[in-house]
């Protein structure tokens, strides 16, 4: 979806209160992705660079919410608030999970800001995921995988910013494109637009 008006730079009620909404709600996401993570480790013991095909979902409010609500600073809100809740209900990562939450919507509000805030398309979707899974590879390697290969460690941000890039990124587009077909973002600028790639 694409806008080439000059972005909003108030946020009305609604686009707070479906922020906060969408990222509790998927704070409550990453704490059951954070059992699974946990559960699948065994599996990828032969290779463990492979993990990273797991990490999308972590990312999704980073993408979905600012695709949806258009305003600076709806990627660092909604990740932020997902990190905070998953942390609430015991993420094994403990606080950290904070810092990657703000670092990661940090990063792919990045993406929306090299765009002035006016595009919303499938690439900018696609940008702002892998730039927020490349900050969560950064934060992975100094924190849990310094000690790796140089090959696993470049295998890993690969696979990383392919899975982020694919579930947070067209997975979140997808979505939006889905729900304002529906009907439900007839409040936000998402829904009255026609989508576009």
């Amino acid at each position: 979806m694409t806008s080439i008006a000059a972005p909003p730079t108030g946020w009305r009620v609604v686009d707070i209160v479906l922020a906060s909404v969408l990222g509790v709600a998927f704070g409550v996401v990453f704490q059951a992705w954070n059992g699974a993570w946990a559960l699948v480790q065994p599996i990828f013991i032969g290779f463990p660079p492979v993990q990273g095909l797991m990490y999308g979902i972590w990312l999704v409010p980073a993408v979905l919410v600012p695709l949806i609500v258009r305003r600076p600073g709806a990627a660092l809100l909604a990740e932020t608030v997902a990190a905070a809740v998953s942390a609430l209900l015991g993420a094994q990562w403990g606080l950290q999970t904070l810092v990657y939450g703000l670092l990661q919507g940090a990063a792919a509000e990045l993406a929306f800001a090299f765009t002035l805030y006016r595009s919303w398309n499938l690439l900018t979707a696609v940008l702002a995921a892998a730039f927020a899974g490349a900050a969560a590879v950064l934060l992975d390697l100094v924190f849990y995988y310094p000690d790796w290969s140089p090959t696993y460690q470049l295998t890993y941000g690969v696979v990383v910013v392919i899975s982020t890039a694919l579930l947070a990124g067209i997975g979140s587009w997808l979505l939006v494109r889905a729900m304002a077909g529906a009907g439900v973002l007839n409040a936000f600028p998402a829904g009255s637009e026609q989508a576009e790639v």
